[in-house]
């Protein structure tokens, strides 16, 4: 399937309801409104298509832009792709997809460092949700080079941009669950930092509580740990 017919797809498969959705979502610009139901189907009839996302990605419409990152092989995406397409970022939705790929991008995690320290809220956003996206995918990361994201997030989460407020928050809960080395202090930075305030705008969405979360997340995991223990000791 080449770019047009995919893009005809897509229009097809796109509602008005949906794109009511995005838009209270903060998705601006180009919207078919697709499904991430329908982009998951789509994507598997197309992925490792990287010259093809190269396409959508180009074609600037949003639906076309998240499929992109679905189906784009990430060994294939080096720095200078990765610092043309985080440039083109503007709503936290595209974002986060684009970071997902990012993270799996063996040019990433350098890209990443570069973004935390951009001026702007988007390329910002991106670098601390690759950050996250890298910890949830068990990536290994020097606790050096975490100890630093912590201090820097600790340092600057309330005076940030809205969308990277929420980024740093959820890199903070990564770092705590993902580095136990470091978890007593992402804890102990959660607890100073308190409360983050992110405006979701027209959304039921809230930002979680990182101290509260990371324990939850954990208590969680030891409860599975023990009942897996317990059933192999029936054994």
């Amino acid at each position: 399937m080449d770019a047009g017919s995919t893009l005809k797809k897509l229009a097809a498969l796109g509602t008005a309801q949906n794109r009511k959705v995005y838009v209270r979502h903060g998705v601006t610009g180009p919207v078919f409104g697709v499904s991430y139901a329908d982009l998951g189907k789509l994507a598997q009839e197309l992925r490792g298509q990287h010259e093809l996302a190269l396409e959508l990605w180009a074609s600037a419409n949003h639906d076309a832009r998240v499929l992109a990152t679905m189906i784009a092989d990430p060994r294939r995406l080096g720095a200078r792709e990765l610092g043309r397409w985080v440039k083109t970022l503007d709503n936290y939705v595209l974002t986060d997809a684009f970071a997902k790929l990012a993270a799996r991008s063996p040019a990433g995690q350098d890209a990443a460092v570069k973004w935390l320290a951009d001026s702007g809220e988007w390329v910002s956003t991106a670098g601390w949700s690759t950050l996250c996206w890298s910890l949830q995918a068990g990536t290994a990361l020097e606790e050096a080079e975490l100890r630093g994201h912590l201090r820097l997030i600790e340092k600057r989460i309330h005076s940030a941009k809205n969308r990277t407020r929420y980024a740093m928050n959820s890199a903070l809960i990564g770092i705590g669950i993902g580095s136990p080395g470091l978890r007593a202090e992402a804890l102990a930075a959660a607890e100073r930092i308190g409360p983050v305030d992110v405006d979701h705008g027209a959304t039921g969405c809230k930002t979680p509580d990182a101290a509260q979360y990371i324990r939850k997340v954990l208590g969680h995991r030891g409860k599975k740990k023990a009942a897996k223990k317990a059933r192999a000791t029936k054994r």
